[in-house]
């Protein structure tokens, strides 16, 4: 359905041929398009849950299957749908099967591999939900992301944003052999005061356990994060980050520099204003990033040169992620011609 454009006429005929040979005649162009037209006049694409509804009905009305659960959405690390995991049966009996195998899979909305995100590579949510703190939360990505994944019934969004403890998400690391670079909670945020201590020891125990992969966490919450540190088993794969989004808010800096963690980096994504005279002693990394989006607010260049300038003199690793605005992949993440991909040169 990924392939079906908003505007019918760019469709490529092959897609739409294989569109009609998997729905069995043209009827999927009702589904998938609003014929009302918008604003414009012109016809527009509806969402991919619609059409996932009305393939469940055809196969009870028109293929006459007695029983079709609601499908499955299959998602990538960002929540966005892959696919649909669909069963039909002509018996009932077949639902004691299908909650076996929804179960076992349902695990795949709350972390996938290959993670979109340029500095990671998956994502691991045993917190969802969050809260806003300050300017950079305005137009929060995961707040958007967890209203969709609500809407589309996705069991761990069933309280929307709310904070939510994914308790059952915990272990997942361990079944993971492969060793990878895991971004923690790109969902919510650790350090959330309404996340238990022990519940944030517990992350940690699996982190400790999970000894094969890098974990890299990220708070606004630089303050409860210095008071629980030393509570906490900072093992030499973990490393921990702060958000920091303009001048009033250097303050997590010097908070994360007193952390015992081993590698400390800066999300400074969203750029929302100049950072002078940053103090990276202590800091390994340091990455960059304009606001995406709906309502993106706009970076300015000299802001991001001089951070890199910055970074370059205190020999800190400088990560440029993107210049963002509605549509970040039309702008890029070229700074000065150059992408700058640099990483701290630490191995687990």
């Amino acid at each position: 359905m990924n392939v079906l454009w908003n505007n019918p006429s760019k469709v490529d005929p092959q897609q739409a041929a294989r569109m009609t040979a998997f729905w069995g005649d043209e009827s999927w162009r009702d589904v998938a398009y609003d014929t009302t037209g918008n604003l414009f006049g012109f016809e527009e694409r509806t969402g991919n849950a619609s059409v996932a509804e009305a393939f469940r009905q055809r196969l009870m009305k028109v293929a006459g299957f007695s029983y079709v659960p609601h499908p499955m959405p299959m998602r990538n690390s960002k929540g966005a749908v892959v696919y649909y995991l669909f069963f039909a049966s002509q018996k009932p009996q077949a639902e004691d099967i299908v909650t076996y195998i929804f179960n076992k899979y349902k695990d795949r909305g709350i972390l996938a591999n290959n993670s979109s995100i340029e500095w990671t590579g998956s994502t691991w949510n045993p917190v969802t939900g969050c809260t806003k703190i300050s300017p950079g939360c305005k137009n929060c990505y995961a707040e958007r992301m967890a209203r969709r994944l609500k809407a589309m019934r996705q069991p761990n969004y069933i309280n929307g944003f709310k904070l939510t403890l994914q308790q059952h998400a915990l272990e997942l690391p361990l079944k993971w052999k492969k060793p990878q670079t895991i971004f923690v909670n790109s969902m919510s945020d650790l350090f959330h005061k309404d996340v238990p201590a022990k519940f944030i020891k517990q992350t940690f125990d699996i982190m400790n356990q999970a000894y094969w992969h890098r974990f890299q966490i990220l708070t606004k919450r630089s303050s409860r994060l210095l008071k629980l540190d030393s509570q906490l088993n900072w093992s030499p794969n973990i490393w921990i980050g702060v958000s920091v989004e303009n001048e009033n808010y250097k303050n997590r800096i010097d908070n994360l520099r007193m952390t015992q963690a081993n590698v400390r980096f800066l999300s400074i994504e969203p750029l929302l204003g100049s950072l002078n005279s940053l103090d990276l002693d202590g800091i390994d990394w340091v990455i960059v990033g304009g606001e995406s989006g709906p309502g993106a607010r706009p970076m300015n260049k000299a802001w991001v040169a001089d951070i890199r300038d910055q970074c370059l003199k205190a020999n800190v690793p400088f990560f440029f992620k993107q210049w963002g605005g509605f549509n970040k992949k039309k702008t890029g993440r070229l700074l000065d011609g150059k992408v700058w991909d640099e990483m701290p040169a630490i191995a687990i």
